[in-house]
């Protein structure tokens, strides 16, 4: 099959593109002397995740146990999961991966939890390591403060079925910050928190073994704090729009684009504008509108029309087709990814396979 030959919308991912983010990455990660549990979010796809520990990764992070399960099936190993598990489906779930043997670590960020989770560990048999969570200037999840997060430090050093393993930052607010010496600055601010957080946990008996945390557009610089022991970047892989127009270190953005969405082009009948057959269910819509690249008329800017519709608008009289397939980038690789079940990869003009989606919810 050829590219242009694939079902639309359909999602394109450039086999050759891919490993070379991938390699670039490894490379970095070596040269910073940091290890890499890149965030699974970001793919949520178990052949993914085997060429990244291919590449020497330790493991992956995890933002839901479906993602957790998916890399667990797959025989990954070394899975954080990087958000609270708290509801009692995500606890059975967690319960019945580590009956399976799977080697998986949660994180924490309030008290009431760890009664919960020392049970849940407890009624296995097992032990189950803990990271606590520091809340850097997101305003999501982690606790509030560096003493906060020693008290529960403590409470889980004191759980005879949970053991403490470290600390979870992550300033997903500054990944695309600019210019870079902005992104920074920033990043130390919120970094002195995370220091003294490591401070107090050593004055504790509570030396955190691992200090995870850091994206795509803020690794360069995490690790070089000498604070972080593992980063967690996930979009280097696929790259997007809003990824694509930033510098990932000071001069220079080393990654290139290898996820696509291929959209046919369906009705060409108004003046200056096609329509494809992708619209809100095709596209994230967070981040902006997705950018036309291959098949797509020149300096066209797309319009989304519907669940299944998009325009694309632009000027001069070569409009492309009906019938002709447009290859997208999308602005915002990881929630788009979620929309579908598969990935088309490809070389060149080929598709040389499809990897199922398995993490996607």
């Amino acid at each position: 099959m050829r590219r242009h030959d694939v079902a639309t919308p359909a999602l394109l991912l450039d086999l050759d593109i891919m490993d070379r983010n991938i390699a670039i990455m490894a490379d970095a990660i070596s040269r910073l002397g940091v290890a890499a549990r890149p965030h699974a979010k970001s793919h949520k796809c178990v052949e993914v995740a085997r060429r990244l520990v291919a590449a020497g990764a330790i493991g992956a992070s995890c933002a839901t146990i479906e993602e957790a399960e998916a890399m667990a099936l797959g025989g990954i190993p070394g899975i954080l999961i990087t958000s609270p598990i708290v509801s009692p489906d995500a606890l059975a779930r967690l319960k019945r991966l580590l009956l399976r043997g799977a080697d998986v670590s949660v994180t924490a960020d309030n008290q009431a939890s760890i009664a919960t989770l020392d049970g849940l560990a407890a009624g296995i048999g097992a032990r189950l390591a803990v990271i606590v969570e520091l809340d850097v200037g997101v305003g999501r999840t982690g606790c509030r403060e560096p003493a906060d997060a020693v008290a529960l430090a403590r409470s889980i050093a004191a759980s005879p079925h949970l053991s403490f393993a470290g600390v979870q930052a992550y300033w997903g607010n500054l990944q695309q910050v600019m210019p870079f010496a902005e992104r920074a600055r920033l990043v130390n601010i919120q970094a002195r928190k995370l220091a003294t957080l490591i401070d107090e946990l050593k004055a504790a008996g509570l030396p955190p073994a691992i200090v995870t945390g850091a994206g795509t557009g803020t690794h360069v610089i995490d690790a070089g704090l000498g604070l972080f022991t593992e980063i967690q970047p996930g979009s280097f892989l696929f790259m997007d729009s809003c990824y694509g127009s930033i510098s990932i270190s000071e001069n220079e953005n080393p990654f290139t684009p290898s996820l696509f969405v291929a959209a046919t082009v369906v009705s060409a009948n108004q003046p200056k504008r096609v329509v494809v057959n992708a619209g809100f269910k095709a596209f994230a819509t967070d981040s902006g509108k997705p950018v036309a690249l291959r098949g797509g008329p020149a300096n066209a800017i797309y319009k989304f029309m519907g669940d299944e519709h998009g325009a694309l608008d632009f000027e001069g009289k070569d409009a492309p087709p009906v019938g002709n397939v447009i290859e997208f980038l999308t602005s915002h690789c990881d929630p788009t990814v979620n929309l579908y079940s598969a990935y088309h990869v490809v070389r060149g003009d080929e598709v040389v396979d499809i990897w199922p989606i398995q993490g996607r919810h």
